[in-house]
């Protein structure tokens, strides 16, 4: 079975970057944006041109040098923003702008002191305006998650009808459970008059950690569009981490949906966005953590050393990291000590072993973590030393 592409739309240069204090200089954006079209993303939300001067020049110095995604730009539903979002955009071979007004009850009265009508209104102008200045316009529904079904609904017909390519449903407060989401995305799919002619794109923020849950429970529903940041990173408690989704998809693959994200690529870029933006993932983050690879239970480490798939049921090669690490502490068991002084030249036997094991235990009692400059001591000082190095 053919398999249905989900789109990667990647917002760590513009949701990602409104983190306070991972403000990035145009050069940094570029260093990023080129490392983001190699990891195959579609779409690269490059920036908010009319928010100044300097995220104007990052988008339209983006669209120069990224060769194969999309580049967007965001807007509010405000003539002006779209104006100056399309000027900056007339560098990139595939502009795209995102335009968009909050659509919940909330949002209406106050955000903007309005009407239902008034807001319809606005969407089907602000959709038609972009149009006049490029082909591909995704709408952004604002506050989706808390927008009830039907005028939801209503508010996508009136972005089709005024040619918005793709319709963005934002579960802006990262509020849906994801059966709640999966349900949005699915009543729009039945519901909206001309859903053919758009691609129903998910944006879920991680208030309640259920960013990644409620994109793919999105995806499943019919969604084709995910919107993501590497390493999930954005306002309050992020975003959809770009990593978790789409190894979520890679490694169920009778979704029979998939990306065209190059795996591989994923580790390095995440140290690459750590690095720039001064921000650094938990050492357990899924996927890309210093930790996810990394086993220190005894129990653990002898299954992996006698077949990785025992624990992990990603090849760590396969998201760019270069091996499982086996961790050794207190909880480290033999299997885990003789692995790691084989690997650094001791090959010992069981009684050699048994031996060693308890100095060593007690000298992991006295650290968080075992090197191997300490496995070198713990050996040198055992009651068996002399026998290993004349064997």
């Amino acid at each position: 079975m053919s398999k249905d592409k989900v789109q990667i739309f990647d917002t760590t240069l513009r949701d990602g970057e409104q983190v306070p204090g991972c403000k990035l200089n145009t050069s940094q954006k570029l260093v990023i944006a080129e490392r983001l079209d190699t990891l195959g993303v579609d779409i690269i939300e490059a920036g908010f041109p009319v928010s100044s001067p300097g995220d104007f020049e990052a988008v339209a110095a983006i669209g120069r040098i990224v060769k194969n995604a999309t580049v967007c730009g965001l807007t509010r539903a405000v003539e002006n923003d779209i104006k100056v979002a399309a000027e900056a955009l007339k560098t990139s071979v595939r502009p795209r702008i995102h335009t968009g007004i909050g659509t919940s009850d909330s949002h209406i009265k106050f955000k903007f002191n309005s009407t239902r009508e008034k807001v319809l209104e606005r969407a089907y102008n602000a959709v038609k305006y972009a149009k006049s200045f490029v082909e591909d316009v995704e709408f952004y529904a604002e506050d989706a998650g808390r927008t009830d079904n039907e005028f939801l609904a209503k508010v996508c017909e009136v972005a089709i009808s005024a040619g918005a390519t793709v319709l963005n449903i934002p579960d802006t407060t990262g509020y849906c459970l994801p059966s709640e989401y999966g349900a949005k995305i699915k009543y729009l799919k039945e519901h909206v008059k001309g859903i053919d002619k758009a691609i129903l794109s998910c944006h879920c923020h991680n208030d309640l950690g259920l960013a990644t849950a409620n994109s793919i429970e999105g995806v499943i529903n019919g969604a084709r569009q995910i919107e993501c940041t590497i390493n999930g990173v954005g306002e309050r408690a992020g975003n959809t981490a770009l990593e978790e989704v789409v190894m979520i998809l890679k490694q169920h693959p009778y979704l029979n949906l998939d990306t065209s994200i190059v795996t591989q690529e994923l580790y390095g870029i995440s140290q690459l966005v750590q690095e720039q933006m001064g921000v650094y993932s938990q050492p357990n983050k899924a996927i890309v953590g210093s930790n996810a690879f990394a086993h220190s239970s005894g129990i653990h480490q002898d299954g992996v050393i006698k077949n990785r798939e025992t624990y992990e049921i990603i090849d760590p090669k396969d998201v760019g990291v270069t091996e499982s690490a086996i961790v050794l502490t207190a909880r480290s068991g033999r299997a885990a000590l003789a692995y790691r002084a084989k690997n650094i030249g001791y090959e010992l036997t069981k009684l050699q072993l048994d031996d060693i094991y308890q100095n060593f235990l007690v000298f992991a009692d006295k650290k968080k973590e075992v090197n191997d400059s300490d496995i070198h001591q713990i050996i040198e000082t055992s009651n068996v030393y002399q026998q290993i190095i004349s064997a």
